[in-house]
């Protein structure tokens, strides 16, 4: 995956250039100076008129004693968003203005929880953040399981991202069936 985000940051800007360089066959570059400049004025406007919103409803989320997960994801964008209006050029232009206005910022802050911070945050916290955790028994130190294993059969995360080494403990057929009687004595254990 990091590799795939360090190709598309090298391919936004070779794009850029080249996109600049072939508008200025129908453009004067004054004018494309310009352009450039503008939207990038434009842009940081939008970061800090969002930026301030972002920050009240961390706070309102903060004195409801409801964590901000999705408002610091939008700082986070907004951040980039800024970086990329900074930057000089069109195709740069775009990505921030798609990371500056909600509706888009909505849906690329949905694919980001999904594909990056979930994922992150199970393999820091060996699932606990989003209750992705052992069913039954505790992870060893090496990831293994050695204790009774999952019940239904679940590789939880251990603390290296692994499985249980014994994924689960048969316990054959009639381990768990119970007979109810009619007699008052309760369950027994067939």
């Amino acid at each position: 995956m990091a590799k795939r985000l360090i190709a598309g940051l090298l391919l936004i800007p070779l794009l850029d250039a080249l996109l600049l360089v072939a508008s200025s066959a129908f453009l004067d570059w004054r004018l494309i100076v310009a352009l450039v400049v503008l939207t990038g004025l434009l842009g940081m406007l939008a970061v800090r008129a969002e930026g301030r919103h972002t920050l009240r409803r961390i706070q309102r989320s903060l004195a409801r004693g409801d964590p901000p997960t999705d408002e610091l994801v939008d700082g986070g964008l907004l951040i980039a968003a800024g970086a990329f209006l900074l930057t000089p050029g069109f195709v740069t232009d775009f990505v921030g203005f798609l990371l500056v206005f909600p509706p888009t910022r909505h849906v690329i802050r949905r694919v980001v929880k999904k594909y990056y911070v979930v994922p992150r945050m199970d393999e820091w916290t060996g699932g606990f953040a989003t209750g992705n955790v052992y069913t039954f028994g505790f992870p060893s130190d090496d990831g293994r399981d050695r204790g009774m294993g999952s019940m239904t059969g679940d590789r939880g995360p251990g603390p290296s991202g692994s499985g249980g080494a014994g994924d689960t403990v048969d316990l054959g057929e009639d381990a768990y069936d119970v007979d109810f009687d009619d007699e008052d004595d309760g369950p027994s254990k067939a």
